[in-house]
């Protein structure tokens, strides 16, 4: 399948913390939902693909990002603190196991509005919870 992006994001870092852009301005301007997700250690998010929409996932390491490419399950391995930006269209089963001892986090953008009464998400398991 193409059109999967990886792409490392420039983390900065000082005594106060760390601060990076998730996105360019241009990629924000075509987004329609955007959401933060808490993960408690060990725990999973994802195990779906997306119907329709192009979904945008920056994940703070450490944490396991696993998708599907073709027939290929492909694994990337977030370290502590780094931070990574994913690009799935349509149809990429993808999935995401926080790694870390204390709680970590990823911010999701979606080309979709959330429209609970139809979903754009599809159960495709592909890391055991």
């Amino acid at each position: 399948m193409t059109g999967i992006e990886i792409q490392d994001i420039t983390v900065r870092s000082d005594a106060r913390g760390c601060v990076f852009e998730p996105l360019s301005g241009e990629d924000l301007q075509h987004q329609k939902n955007v959401h933060v997700v808490l993960t408690l250690p060990g725990e999973v998010r994802g195990n779906h693909h997306h119907v329709r929409g192009t979904e945008i996932l920056v994940v703070y390491g450490p944490a396991l990002v696993r998708h599907r490419a073709g027939e290929e399950l492909v694994d990337t391995t977030i370290p502590e603190g780094d931070v990574v930006r994913f690009t799935f269209p349509p149809g990429v089963p993808h999935a995401i196991e926080h790694t870390g001892t204390q709680r970590g986090f990823l911010v999701a953008f979606s080309s979709e509005v959330h429209d609970p009464s139809n979903p754009d998400t599809v159960w495709t398991p592909l890391i055991e919870t």
